[in-house]
Protein backbone atom coordinates (compact mmCIF):
# COMPACT_ATOMS: atom_id res chain seq x y z
CA UNK A 1 0.00 0.00 0.00
CA UNK A 2 1.32 3.44 -0.95
CA UNK A 3 2.07 5.54 2.13
CA UNK A 4 0.74 9.02 2.85
CA UNK A 5 4.19 10.52 2.24
CA UNK A 6 4.64 8.66 -1.05
CA UNK A 7 1.29 9.88 -2.40
CA UNK A 8 2.15 13.48 -1.57
CA UNK A 9 5.61 13.08 -3.10
CA UNK A 10 4.07 11.76 -6.33
CA UNK A 11 1.65 14.68 -6.49
CA UNK A 12 4.45 17.16 -5.77
CA UNK A 13 6.54 15.66 -8.59
CA UNK A 14 3.63 15.89 -11.05
CA UNK A 15 3.01 19.54 -10.14
CA UNK A 16 6.70 20.34 -10.66
CA UNK A 17 6.70 18.68 -14.08
CA UNK A 18 3.55 20.51 -15.16
CA UNK A 19 4.92 23.92 -14.16
CA UNK A 20 7.96 23.28 -16.33
CA UNK A 21 5.61 22.91 -19.33
CA UNK A 22 3.27 25.83 -18.55
CA UNK A 23 5.35 29.03 -18.45
CA UNK A 24 2.53 31.22 -19.77
CA UNK A 25 -0.01 29.84 -17.33
CA UNK A 26 2.41 30.24 -14.44
CA UNK A 27 2.90 33.93 -15.20
CA UNK A 28 -0.83 34.50 -15.68
CA UNK A 29 -1.63 32.76 -12.38
CA UNK A 30 -0.46 35.81 -10.41
CA UNK A 31 -3.79 37.51 -11.13
CA UNK A 32 -5.70 34.81 -9.25
CA UNK A 33 -4.21 35.68 -5.86
CA UNK A 34 -4.17 39.47 -6.21
CA UNK A 35 -6.73 42.19 -5.59
CA UNK A 36 -8.99 40.36 -3.15
CA UNK A 37 -9.37 37.32 -5.38
CA UNK A 38 -7.71 34.84 -3.02
CA UNK A 39 -10.90 33.62 -1.34
CA UNK A 40 -12.69 32.91 -4.61
CA UNK A 41 -9.57 31.21 -5.97
CA UNK A 42 -9.27 28.91 -2.95
CA UNK A 43 -12.91 27.87 -3.32
CA UNK A 44 -12.40 27.13 -7.03
CA UNK A 45 -9.39 24.97 -6.24
CA UNK A 46 -11.41 23.03 -3.67
CA UNK A 47 -14.27 22.55 -6.14
CA UNK A 48 -11.90 21.16 -8.77
CA UNK A 49 -10.15 18.94 -6.21
CA UNK A 50 -13.51 17.45 -5.26
CA UNK A 51 -14.37 16.48 -8.85
CA UNK A 52 -10.92 15.40 -10.03
CA UNK A 53 -9.47 11.91 -9.81
CA UNK A 54 -7.12 12.48 -6.89
CA UNK A 55 -6.35 10.09 -4.07
CA UNK A 56 -8.27 10.85 -0.84
CA UNK A 57 -4.90 11.57 0.79
CA UNK A 58 -4.06 14.34 -1.68
CA UNK A 59 -7.62 15.70 -1.76
CA UNK A 60 -7.78 15.91 2.04
CA UNK A 61 -4.32 17.48 2.20
CA UNK A 62 -5.42 20.18 -0.26
CA UNK A 63 -8.54 20.90 1.79
CA UNK A 64 -6.47 21.16 4.98
CA UNK A 65 -3.75 23.30 3.39
CA UNK A 66 -6.39 25.68 2.00
CA UNK A 67 -8.21 25.81 5.36
CA UNK A 68 -11.41 24.71 3.59
CA UNK A 69 -11.34 27.93 1.55
CA UNK A 70 -11.92 30.18 4.56
CA UNK A 71 -8.58 32.04 4.51
CA UNK A 72 -8.63 35.68 3.43
CA UNK A 73 -4.85 36.26 3.31
CA UNK A 74 -1.90 34.22 2.12
CA UNK A 75 -0.41 34.64 5.61
CA UNK A 76 -3.36 32.70 7.07
CA UNK A 77 -2.45 29.54 5.16
CA UNK A 78 -0.22 26.80 6.66
CA UNK A 79 3.06 27.13 4.79
CA UNK A 80 4.46 23.69 5.75
CA UNK A 81 1.32 21.95 4.47
CA UNK A 82 1.48 23.80 1.14
CA UNK A 83 5.18 23.06 0.79
CA UNK A 84 4.52 19.36 1.43
CA UNK A 85 1.95 19.44 -1.39
CA UNK A 86 3.82 21.48 -3.99
CA UNK A 87 7.38 22.05 -2.78
CA UNK A 88 6.71 25.80 -2.88
CA UNK A 89 6.05 28.64 -0.39
CA UNK A 90 2.39 29.69 0.11
CA UNK A 91 1.76 32.24 -2.66
CA UNK A 92 3.60 30.18 -5.27
CA UNK A 93 1.92 27.02 -3.99
CA UNK A 94 -1.54 28.49 -4.58
CA UNK A 95 -0.49 29.62 -8.05
CA UNK A 96 0.85 26.13 -8.76
CA UNK A 97 -2.48 24.59 -7.75
CA UNK A 98 -4.27 27.06 -10.04
CA UNK A 99 -2.13 25.83 -12.95
CA UNK A 100 -2.61 22.19 -11.94
CA UNK A 101 -6.39 22.54 -11.91
CA UNK A 102 -6.42 24.64 -15.11
CA UNK A 103 -7.98 27.69 -13.48
CA UNK A 104 -5.90 30.18 -15.46
CA UNK A 105 -7.72 31.95 -18.27
CA UNK A 106 -5.78 32.22 -21.48
CA UNK A 107 -5.83 35.17 -23.91
CA UNK A 108 -5.21 32.80 -26.82
CA UNK A 109 -5.10 29.06 -27.25
CA UNK A 110 -1.86 27.44 -26.16
CA UNK A 111 -2.57 24.42 -28.35
CA UNK A 112 -1.23 24.36 -31.91
CA UNK A 113 -3.86 23.38 -34.46
CA UNK A 114 -3.00 21.01 -37.33
CA UNK A 115 -3.75 22.08 -40.89
CA UNK A 116 -4.13 18.86 -42.88
CA UNK A 117 -5.62 18.77 -46.38
CA UNK A 118 -8.81 16.63 -46.34
CA UNK A 119 -8.06 15.02 -49.71
CA UNK A 120 -4.60 14.03 -48.50
CA UNK A 121 -6.20 12.52 -45.40
CA UNK A 122 -8.67 10.59 -47.55
CA UNK A 123 -5.73 9.11 -49.44
CA UNK A 124 -3.90 8.41 -46.19
CA UNK A 125 -6.66 6.27 -44.66
CA UNK A 126 -6.97 4.26 -47.88
CA UNK A 127 -3.24 3.55 -47.95
CA UNK A 128 -2.63 3.07 -44.20
CA UNK A 129 -4.59 0.38 -42.33
CA UNK A 130 -3.66 2.04 -39.04
CA UNK A 131 -5.11 5.61 -39.04
CA UNK A 132 -3.16 6.53 -35.89
CA UNK A 133 0.06 6.41 -37.91
CA UNK A 134 -0.99 9.91 -39.02
CA UNK A 135 0.59 11.11 -35.77
CA UNK A 136 4.03 10.35 -37.18
CA UNK A 137 3.56 12.61 -40.22
CA UNK A 138 1.20 15.35 -38.99
CA UNK A 139 2.97 18.61 -38.07
CA UNK A 140 0.92 18.53 -34.85
CA UNK A 141 0.72 15.14 -33.14
CA UNK A 142 -2.45 15.46 -31.07
CA UNK A 143 -5.34 13.18 -30.07
CA UNK A 144 -8.65 13.85 -28.33
CA UNK A 145 -10.00 10.61 -26.81
CA UNK A 146 -13.74 10.95 -26.13
CA UNK A 147 -15.26 8.52 -23.65
CA UNK A 148 -11.76 7.51 -22.60
CA UNK A 149 -12.93 5.15 -19.83
CA UNK A 150 -10.08 3.26 -18.18
CA UNK A 151 -7.47 5.09 -20.34
CA UNK A 152 -6.36 1.80 -21.92
CA UNK A 153 -6.41 3.30 -25.42
CA UNK A 154 -4.51 6.35 -24.16
CA UNK A 155 -1.84 4.14 -22.61
CA UNK A 156 -1.42 2.15 -25.83
CA UNK A 157 -1.23 5.33 -27.92
CA UNK A 158 1.40 6.76 -25.58
CA UNK A 159 3.47 3.58 -25.56
CA UNK A 160 3.44 3.26 -29.34
CA UNK A 161 3.85 6.86 -30.53
CA UNK A 162 5.33 9.06 -27.80
CA UNK A 163 8.85 7.48 -27.92
CA UNK A 164 8.97 7.67 -31.74
CA UNK A 165 7.91 11.30 -31.72
CA UNK A 166 10.39 12.16 -28.99
CA UNK A 167 13.23 10.81 -31.14
CA UNK A 168 12.24 13.50 -33.66
CA UNK A 169 12.14 16.21 -31.00
CA UNK A 170 8.32 16.22 -30.87
CA UNK A 171 5.77 15.62 -28.13
CA UNK A 172 2.49 13.74 -28.34
CA UNK A 173 -0.48 15.73 -27.01
CA UNK A 174 -3.12 13.42 -25.60
CA UNK A 175 -6.33 14.79 -24.07
CA UNK A 176 -8.92 12.40 -22.62
CA UNK A 177 -12.54 13.06 -21.64
CA UNK A 178 -14.93 10.76 -19.77
CA UNK A 179 -18.31 11.32 -18.19
CA UNK A 180 -17.76 9.05 -15.18
CA UNK A 181 -17.24 10.98 -11.97
CA UNK A 182 -13.86 9.83 -10.61
CA UNK A 183 -15.12 9.28 -7.04
CA UNK A 184 -18.29 7.45 -8.16
CA UNK A 185 -18.94 3.90 -6.93
CA UNK A 186 -20.68 3.22 -10.27
CA UNK A 187 -18.97 2.34 -13.53
CA UNK A 188 -16.68 -0.36 -12.14
CA UNK A 189 -13.86 -1.32 -14.56
CA UNK A 190 -14.42 1.77 -16.73
CA UNK A 191 -12.67 3.92 -14.13
CA UNK A 192 -8.94 4.42 -14.84
CA UNK A 193 -6.54 2.71 -12.49
CA UNK A 194 -4.65 5.23 -10.39
CA UNK A 195 -1.26 3.78 -11.38
CA UNK A 196 -2.10 4.13 -15.08
CA UNK A 197 -3.27 7.72 -14.63
CA UNK A 198 -0.14 8.66 -12.68
CA UNK A 199 2.11 6.93 -15.23
CA UNK A 200 0.58 8.93 -18.09
CA UNK A 201 0.90 12.19 -16.18
CA UNK A 202 4.53 11.49 -15.33
CA UNK A 203 5.77 10.70 -18.85
CA UNK A 204 8.31 13.25 -20.08
CA UNK A 205 7.47 12.49 -23.74
CA UNK A 206 3.74 13.19 -23.37
CA UNK A 207 1.53 16.24 -22.88
CA UNK A 208 -1.40 14.53 -21.14
CA UNK A 209 -4.66 15.74 -19.61
CA UNK A 210 -7.58 13.71 -18.26
CA UNK A 211 -10.97 15.33 -17.62
CA UNK A 212 -13.31 13.14 -15.60
CA UNK A 213 -16.92 13.98 -14.77
CA UNK A 214 -17.07 15.64 -18.19
CA UNK A 215 -19.87 15.13 -20.70
CA UNK A 216 -18.34 14.99 -24.19
CA UNK A 217 -21.45 16.76 -25.50
CA UNK A 218 -20.82 19.81 -23.30
CA UNK A 219 -17.18 20.84 -23.67
CA UNK A 220 -17.80 24.59 -23.43
CA UNK A 221 -16.31 24.98 -19.94
CA UNK A 222 -13.06 23.33 -21.04
CA UNK A 223 -12.99 25.50 -24.15
CA UNK A 224 -13.51 28.72 -22.20
CA UNK A 225 -10.45 27.98 -20.06
CA UNK A 226 -8.39 26.74 -23.03
CA UNK A 227 -7.99 23.24 -21.63
CA UNK A 228 -8.83 21.69 -25.00
CA UNK A 229 -7.41 22.46 -28.41
CA UNK A 230 -9.87 23.87 -30.96
CA UNK A 231 -8.95 20.94 -33.21
CA UNK A 232 -6.78 17.83 -33.04
CA UNK A 233 -5.00 15.76 -35.64
CA UNK A 234 -7.22 12.86 -34.54
CA UNK A 235 -10.48 12.81 -32.58
CA UNK A 236 -11.39 9.28 -31.51
CA UNK A 237 -14.10 7.44 -29.61
CA UNK A 238 -13.88 3.72 -28.89
CA UNK A 239 -16.90 1.55 -28.19
CA UNK A 240 -19.38 4.47 -28.53
CA UNK A 241 -21.88 4.03 -25.72
CA UNK A 242 -25.08 2.04 -26.10
CA UNK A 243 -27.84 3.21 -25.88
CA UNK A 244 -26.46 6.79 -25.86
CA UNK A 245 -25.56 6.71 -29.56
CA UNK A 246 -27.72 3.75 -30.62
CA UNK A 247 -30.94 5.69 -31.34
CA UNK A 248 -31.28 8.88 -33.37
CA UNK A 249 -33.81 11.30 -31.78
CA UNK A 250 -34.36 13.14 -35.07
CA UNK A 251 -35.96 10.01 -36.58
CA UNK A 252 -37.28 8.23 -33.48
CA UNK A 253 -39.77 9.84 -31.09
CA UNK A 254 -39.11 9.83 -27.32
CA UNK A 255 -41.94 7.31 -26.84
CA UNK A 256 -40.52 4.92 -29.43
CA UNK A 257 -37.04 5.16 -27.88
CA UNK A 258 -38.36 4.55 -24.37
CA UNK A 259 -40.42 1.53 -25.48
CA UNK A 260 -37.40 0.11 -27.31
CA UNK A 261 -35.19 0.58 -24.25
CA UNK A 262 -37.68 -1.23 -22.05
CA UNK A 263 -38.06 -4.03 -24.61
CA UNK A 264 -34.33 -4.60 -25.07
CA UNK A 265 -32.86 -3.56 -21.71
CA UNK A 266 -35.68 -4.13 -19.24
CA UNK A 267 -37.60 -1.88 -16.86
CA UNK A 268 -35.54 0.97 -15.43
CA UNK A 269 -35.88 3.75 -12.90
CA UNK A 270 -33.82 6.45 -11.21
CA UNK A 271 -32.65 5.58 -7.71
CA UNK A 272 -29.69 6.10 -5.35
CA UNK A 273 -26.66 4.01 -4.48
CA UNK A 274 -24.14 4.83 -1.74
CA UNK A 275 -25.56 8.36 -1.56
CA UNK A 276 -25.28 9.16 -5.27
CA UNK A 277 -27.87 9.15 -8.08
CA UNK A 278 -28.03 5.90 -10.06
CA UNK A 279 -30.06 4.13 -12.74
CA UNK A 280 -31.55 0.76 -11.77
CA UNK A 281 -32.26 -1.64 -14.64
CA UNK A 282 -34.20 -4.86 -14.06
CA UNK A 283 -32.55 -7.67 -16.02
CA UNK A 284 -34.47 -10.86 -15.36
CA UNK A 285 -34.40 -11.36 -11.62
CA UNK A 286 -31.38 -9.08 -11.19
CA UNK A 287 -31.21 -5.34 -10.55
CA UNK A 288 -28.23 -3.74 -12.30
CA UNK A 289 -26.96 -0.30 -11.30
CA UNK A 290 -25.46 2.28 -13.68
CA UNK A 291 -24.62 5.99 -13.60
CA UNK A 292 -27.86 8.04 -13.71
CA UNK A 293 -27.25 9.21 -17.31
CA UNK A 294 -26.66 5.72 -18.73
CA UNK A 295 -29.93 5.81 -20.74
CA UNK A 296 -29.66 9.45 -21.84
CA UNK A 297 -30.03 9.09 -25.61
CA UNK A 298 -28.08 11.63 -27.69
CA UNK A 299 -27.91 9.86 -31.04
CA UNK A 300 -25.21 9.45 -33.70
CA UNK A 301 -25.74 12.95 -35.14
CA UNK A 302 -24.38 14.38 -31.89
CA UNK A 303 -21.36 12.07 -31.96
CA UNK A 304 -20.63 12.89 -35.60
CA UNK A 305 -20.99 16.61 -34.94
CA UNK A 306 -18.51 16.46 -32.04
CA UNK A 307 -15.82 14.52 -33.87
CA UNK A 308 -16.20 16.52 -37.09
CA UNK A 309 -15.59 19.76 -35.16
CA UNK A 310 -12.67 18.41 -33.15
CA UNK A 311 -10.69 16.15 -35.48
CA UNK A 312 -8.92 16.59 -38.79
CA UNK A 313 -9.26 12.81 -38.91
CA UNK A 314 -11.98 11.04 -36.92
CA UNK A 315 -11.70 7.42 -35.77
CA UNK A 316 -14.53 5.42 -34.22
CA UNK A 317 -13.35 2.03 -32.98
CA UNK A 318 -15.08 -1.13 -31.71
CA UNK A 319 -18.47 0.17 -32.86
CA UNK A 320 -21.11 -2.44 -32.03
CA UNK A 321 -23.72 -3.36 -34.61
CA UNK A 322 -26.56 -1.39 -33.02
CA UNK A 323 -24.61 1.88 -33.02
CA UNK A 324 -23.02 1.08 -36.39
CA UNK A 325 -26.22 0.90 -38.45
CA UNK A 326 -27.68 3.99 -36.78
CA UNK A 327 -24.45 5.84 -37.62
CA UNK A 328 -24.47 4.56 -41.18
CA UNK A 329 -28.02 5.78 -41.69
CA UNK A 330 -26.79 9.33 -41.05
CA UNK A 331 -23.77 9.01 -43.34
CA UNK A 332 -25.57 7.79 -46.48
CA UNK A 333 -27.46 10.15 -48.79
CA UNK A 334 -30.63 8.17 -49.48
CA UNK A 335 -33.42 8.96 -47.02
CA UNK A 336 -34.62 5.34 -47.20
CA UNK A 337 -31.93 4.54 -44.62
CA UNK A 338 -33.59 6.83 -42.07
CA UNK A 339 -37.18 5.52 -41.78
CA UNK A 340 -39.12 7.54 -39.17
CA UNK A 341 -40.08 5.82 -35.93
CA UNK A 342 -38.71 2.45 -37.05
CA UNK A 343 -35.98 1.18 -34.72
CA UNK A 344 -33.30 -0.89 -36.40
CA UNK A 345 -33.30 -4.59 -35.51
CA UNK A 346 -31.39 -7.63 -36.69
CA UNK A 347 -34.52 -8.59 -38.63
CA UNK A 348 -35.17 -5.34 -40.54
CA UNK A 349 -31.63 -3.98 -41.12
CA UNK A 350 -30.97 -6.30 -44.14
CA UNK A 351 -34.10 -5.03 -45.89
CA UNK A 352 -33.61 -1.35 -45.02
CA UNK A 353 -29.94 -1.22 -46.09
CA UNK A 354 -30.23 -3.71 -48.97
CA UNK A 355 -27.08 -3.85 -51.10
CA UNK A 356 -25.14 -1.76 -48.56
CA UNK A 357 -25.88 -4.39 -45.92
CA UNK A 358 -24.83 -7.24 -48.16
CA UNK A 359 -21.60 -5.52 -49.22
CA UNK A 360 -20.55 -4.72 -45.67
CA UNK A 361 -21.64 -8.06 -44.21
CA UNK A 362 -19.41 -9.84 -46.72
CA UNK A 363 -16.31 -8.11 -45.29
CA UNK A 364 -13.97 -10.53 -43.53
CA UNK A 365 -12.33 -9.48 -40.26
CA UNK A 366 -9.63 -6.95 -41.13
CA UNK A 367 -11.03 -6.08 -44.56
CA UNK A 368 -11.94 -2.48 -45.39
CA UNK A 369 -14.03 -0.58 -47.92
CA UNK A 370 -14.85 3.04 -48.73
CA UNK A 371 -18.48 3.70 -47.85
CA UNK A 372 -18.80 5.71 -51.07
CA UNK A 373 -18.28 2.43 -52.96
CA UNK A 374 -21.48 1.16 -51.33
CA UNK A 375 -23.62 4.26 -51.89
CA UNK A 376 -23.42 8.07 -52.17
CA UNK A 377 -22.29 9.86 -49.00
CA UNK A 378 -24.69 12.35 -47.45
CA UNK A 379 -24.04 15.83 -48.80
CA UNK A 380 -25.56 17.86 -45.95
CA UNK A 381 -25.44 16.45 -42.42
CA UNK A 382 -27.28 18.78 -40.02
CA UNK A 383 -25.40 20.24 -37.08
CA UNK A 384 -27.19 19.48 -33.83
CA UNK A 385 -24.86 21.01 -31.21
CA UNK A 386 -25.11 24.71 -30.37
CA UNK A 387 -21.51 24.91 -29.09
CA UNK A 388 -18.91 25.66 -30.11
CA UNK A 389 -20.59 28.16 -32.41
CA UNK A 390 -20.36 27.26 -36.09
CA UNK A 391 -21.39 29.43 -39.04
CA UNK A 392 -22.43 26.35 -41.04
CA UNK A 393 -25.83 24.77 -40.47
CA UNK A 394 -24.57 21.57 -42.07
CA UNK A 395 -21.36 19.78 -42.98
CA UNK A 396 -20.22 16.62 -44.75
CA UNK A 397 -17.54 13.97 -44.68
CA UNK A 398 -15.27 13.82 -47.70
CA UNK A 399 -14.33 10.21 -47.01
CA UNK A 400 -15.62 7.37 -44.81
CA UNK A 401 -13.53 4.20 -44.55
CA UNK A 402 -15.04 1.13 -42.85
CA UNK A 403 -13.05 -1.82 -41.53
CA UNK A 404 -14.50 -4.93 -39.93
CA UNK A 405 -13.21 -6.00 -36.54
CA UNK A 406 -12.36 -4.81 -33.02
CA UNK A 407 -8.55 -5.06 -32.91
CA UNK A 408 -5.93 -5.11 -35.63
CA UNK A 409 -2.22 -5.98 -35.75
CA UNK A 410 0.16 -3.21 -34.62
CA UNK A 411 -2.70 -0.82 -33.86
CA UNK A 412 -3.66 0.63 -30.46
CA UNK A 413 -7.07 -0.36 -29.10
CA UNK A 414 -9.12 0.04 -25.94
CA UNK A 415 -9.67 -2.69 -23.36
CA UNK A 416 -13.34 -2.84 -24.43
CA UNK A 417 -12.27 -3.57 -28.00
CA UNK A 418 -10.00 -6.35 -26.77
CA UNK A 419 -12.89 -7.95 -24.87
CA UNK A 420 -15.07 -8.37 -27.97
CA UNK A 421 -13.47 -11.73 -28.77
CA UNK A 422 -14.85 -13.05 -25.45
CA UNK A 423 -18.40 -11.82 -26.14
CA UNK A 424 -20.01 -14.83 -27.77
CA UNK A 425 -23.35 -13.10 -28.33
CA UNK A 426 -21.85 -10.04 -30.06
CA UNK A 427 -21.35 -9.88 -33.81
CA UNK A 428 -17.93 -8.55 -34.91
CA UNK A 429 -17.78 -4.76 -34.48
CA UNK A 430 -16.53 -2.10 -36.88
CA UNK A 431 -13.96 0.66 -37.15
CA UNK A 432 -14.88 3.83 -39.05
CA UNK A 433 -12.32 6.44 -40.17
CA UNK A 434 -13.90 9.71 -41.34
CA UNK A 435 -12.43 12.82 -42.94
CA UNK A 436 -14.55 15.98 -42.45
CA UNK A 437 -14.54 18.38 -45.38
CA UNK A 438 -13.17 21.78 -44.30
Amino acid sequence: MTSHAQLLAEFRSQVTKLLQERDREWEASRRLIEGGRLGATLKRILQEAARTDLSPTVRNSIATALKQGEAERIQDLPGPRLKELTGLPPSKAIRALCVWFDLVEHPASRWPVPALAPRSLATFIREHPNPFDLLLTSEVASVLDLGAGDLSLAAELADRYAPQLRQCGRTLTLHCVDRLRPQSKLGGPLHPERDRLHALRARPDLSFQFFGDQDMCALERLDRTDRLAPRYAIATCWAPATPTFAYEPTRLSPGVIRDELQRTKGAFRQTEYAGEPALEVRHGDRALLFPPWKFDVRGPLVLLDIIARRGQLCVLGAVDSQVFWELLAQLLEDGRYRPPNQPFTAENVPAIFGDVYRRLSDLAIGEAVDLSDCGPLRGRIPRVLPEPASPEASYRFLSVRIRRGAVFPDMPASSTARRFSDMAEETPPWMIALVPER
